[in-house]
């Protein structure tokens, strides 16, 4: 008697999606723990060690010092790709689909609402460094919102030329818009322009103003590039103090509302509060130096 085993290895179409996200998720797993492993491996600041390249592996962080782990950005990808999800694929009219966005919206707030503690790796809920967690929910809702109104993001990406031209100038043109809008807004974020670069991904146009103007003091772009132009980085202080005054201020008095009675805050206490949140960007750290053992001059003999 002969037996035929047929398996049929097939993915049905609707599960590819499911597949593509397995062995994202496995290649992601093993490829962070190699990137780990090297970089415990190879510590930086030690003596005598060469500075990093730029294609090695390195720890992410701040010029504060704050170490951002990959945790963060793990949370940041699965909030962008569940409101990309729930915005693209979910038919209003199927229950389930509209019952699991309401799952995934209040898991995204509980998420959110602890931003803070996954940024920081501490319990700073109610700390001057909890005030991220409100920033995260607040960029949600805007994003939530332009959505809603029926902006899209990448708005250069003109996905129905995309899909009605299939010459190769017309693709090309289409991916150079849309990679000169993700330039513009790494440079608008480079330069400490969260929300003008958050909104800008939506409404094109603010890409443009927020690249070309001057960039907040604190941020990354005034680290490098106005540090040796002091007239420059005192033109951004004052400005940061001007715009961000009326903002210190709201927040002030929203502070004394919640707490107790609402009272416009004094210049004083205002004047205060700026001057711990706006300064200068520090200078770049010189790569090109290397830590070297100090050795002493030989005496010449007596």
């Amino acid at each position: 008697m002969l037996a035929d085993f047929h398996i049929d290895f097939a993915v049905p179409p609707g599960r590819l999606p499911l597949v593509f996200c397995l062995v994202a998720f496995i290649l992601t797993f093993f490829v962070t723990r190699t990137i780990v492993r090297y970089i415990r491996s190879h510590p930086e600041g030690e003596a005598g060690a060469a500075p990093r390249k730029w294609w090695q592996p390195r720890n992410i962080g701040t010029g504060s010092g704050l170490h951002i782990h990959h945790v963060v950005i793990g949370v940041v990808l699965v909030m962008i790709s569940g409101v990309t999800m729930v915005t693209l694929a979910v038919d209003g009219g199927v229950p389930e689909f509209t019952v699991t966005a309401i799952f995934f919206g209040i898991g995204a707030a509980l998420v959110l609402d602890e931003f803070a503690l996954i940024l920081h790796l501490e319990d700073v809920y109610w700390a001057e460094d909890g005030r991220t967690s409100v920033d995260a929910v607040f960029a949600a809702v805007a994003v939530a919102g332009l959505l809603i109104l029926g902006f899209s993001p990448l708005s250069f990406f003109d996905i129905d030329i995309w899909r009605a031209e299939h010459t190769l100038l017309a693709r090309a043109g289409v991916v150079a818009a849309a990679v000169l809008t993700l330039i513009l807004a790494v440079v608008v974020l480079l330069k400490g322009k969260v929300w003008t670069g958050l909104v800008g991904m939506f409404v094109t146009p603010l890409l443009v103003v927020g690249a070309i103007r001057l960039s907040r003091p604190h941020a990354p772009w005034a680290r490098w590039r106005y540090t040796n132009r002091p007239r420059k980085m005192h033109r951004a202080l004052e400005r940061e103090r001007w715009l961000r005054r009326p903002v210190v201020q709201a927040k002030l008095w929203l502070q004394d509302a919640i707490a107790g009675m609402p009272k416009f805050p004094d210049d004083a206490k205002v004047d205060e509060q700026l001057d711990r949140e706006i300064r200068a960007a520090p200078a770049p750290r010189d790569r090109s130096a290397v830590a070297k053992p100090e050795v002493e001059p030989e005496k010449e003999p007596a």
